[in-house]
């Protein structure tokens, strides 16, 4: 098999796309036909910019599946005319890489041609096979484009992170959807010559049972057509009957990555954020047992940890980010105990919202502008004209007090009195609530 795919985007030749299914066959060749991802591609964007200057740099797509990362990839490759290699990081090592790299070489050196690397899955690269792209990367050989729905800070080497640009691709909306439906009954050359009738009703069950993934979607839609039995007068009517039996055919490969996947994980925190061990222990099983990569989950606990829990189980969130580096050393099957103990703890300990209403009320204060003057005695004073301007002066070190405490304002004047943290009556937080009382007899909380 020839290790690389250099096909540039064509949409719908005969040839290649005959047994392909109706998402491949759909899959635009340009920028005027990509559906989704305006605030990157749409007129005088950002990054539509960049690709018309045939000027595109290194660059993560961070996105959900389905909502066109592959695609665009593919795009800017054939509009900038670029070499095209595409690996995946589940099946590809360090030996593909480099002979991507290989050939890259020859086209700038001998060519002047640039070259795209698409991996698409990056996030599923190890760190010896990300540091293989970083020269190359950096000297220009050739432009990375990685694909991946986790979070690249999380899963991308911060050299390699450092040397890319990195877009976030939305979802797709119900109007791309609908967009995307409306396009194929109309133009595919398998179905536009088919009396196709759906309605809205339908349209969002599809867009419910692909959860958003404009593959499974389009893919969801060709099978609910081959179920439908034509009408006397040929047409074809779909309804939810032949969508749903469209879907449990599709199920549980789409489970990971479809509604479901936002669906469980939902469910999973809103069990331990309710104090329901029992449930919480079922959804991480469903979600394992579905291949849903542990780290992801282990993430989400650990900002429940912080959001739901904080300050009235201090504890939970060390255990927590001790469960994440647990699960990554020790990896499958035996991470699922790990997150399994890690769970059970979160959803019996004491909740507390209180650290994550605190930093939200002032994000707000300072996003509508309440910017005030960090108040002279808090000033830095490392020379002797800010000395002389008063910085630092009449700070009072607080161990030089009684309890290691004094009175004195922190916030600026705009703020002085403001409450941002009030602690709940819940676990250790009620302690902290009455020993900051004490502390700050004017500022009851």
């Amino acid at each position: 098999m020839e290790l690389f795919e250099n096909t540039p985007p064509i949409k719908n030749p005969e040839s290649h796309h005959a047994f392909a299914p109706l998402a491949e066959r759909m899959r635009p060749s340009s920028l005027n036909e990509f559906v989704g991802q305006s605030h990157l591609v749409g007129t005088d964007k950002p990054l539509r910019l960049l690709i018309e200057r045939d000027e595109t740099p290194s660059m993560i797509f961070w996105g959900p599946p389905g909502c066109g990362k592959t695609t665009l990839a593919r795009i800017i490759a054939a509009q900038t005319k670029a070499d095209f290699h595409q690996l995946n990081a589940v099946s590809s090592g360090v030996q593909d890489v480099r002979k991507v790299i290989e050939r890259a070489t020859i086209n700038k050196n001998r060519l002047n041609k640039k070259t795209i690397l698409f991996i698409d899955e990056i996030h599923r690269f190890n760190k010896a096979q990300q540091d293989a792209l970083l020269h190359s990367v950096e000297d220009g050989v050739l432009v990375l484009i990685g694909a991946t729905t986790e979070n690249p800070s999380f899963e991308v080497i911060s050299p390699l992170l450092s040397r890319c640009l990195v877009y976030l691709l939305n979802p797709l909306s119900a109007e791309d959807l609908n967009l995307l439906i409306d396009s194929a009954l109309k133009s595919d050359e398998k179905l536009k010559g088919l009396k196709i009738e759906i309605g809205s009703e339908e349209r969002s069950q599809l867009m419910l049972l692909g959860g958003g993934d404009a593959r499974i979607v389009l893919n969801g839609l060709e099978t609910s057509i081959r179920l439908v039995k034509p009408e006397t007068d040929g047409k074809r009517i779909l309804t939810t009957r032949h969508i749903e039996e469209a879907f449990q055919r599709r199920n549980l490969r789409y489970d990971k990555n479809g509604e479901e996947h936002y669906n469980i994980i939902s469910a999973f925190i809103k069990s331990m954020r309710g104090c329901d061990p029992d449930g919480a222990v079922y959804w991480l099983a469903r979600m394992l047992e579905s291949g849903e990569d542990p780290k992801f989950i282990a993430r989400r606990m650990i900002v429940l940890a912080s959001e739901d829990i904080g300050n009235a189980d201090p504890h939970a969130l060390p255990l927590a980010t001790s469960c994440f580096t647990a699960v990554d050393y020790i990896g499958m099957p035996e991470a699922r105990i790990i997150l399994s103990q890690t769970a059970i703890y979160l959803a019996s300990a004491i909740k507390s919202n209180a650290s994550y209403q605190a930093i939200e009320s002032a994000l707000g204060d300072v996003r509508e502008g309440v910017r005030g003057d960090v108040p002279l005695h808090l000033r830095n004073a490392p020379t002797q004209l800010m000395k002389n301007l008063n910085y630092g002066k009449n700070y009072k070190y607080g161990h030089s007090f009684e309890n290691h405490f004094t009175e004195q304002q922190y916030l600026p004047d705009e703020l002085k009195e403001k409450i941002y943290y009030i602690p709940s009556d819940e676990g250790e937080e009620k302690q902290i609530k009455k020993r900051l009382n004490e502390l700050w007899s004017k500022r009851q909380r």
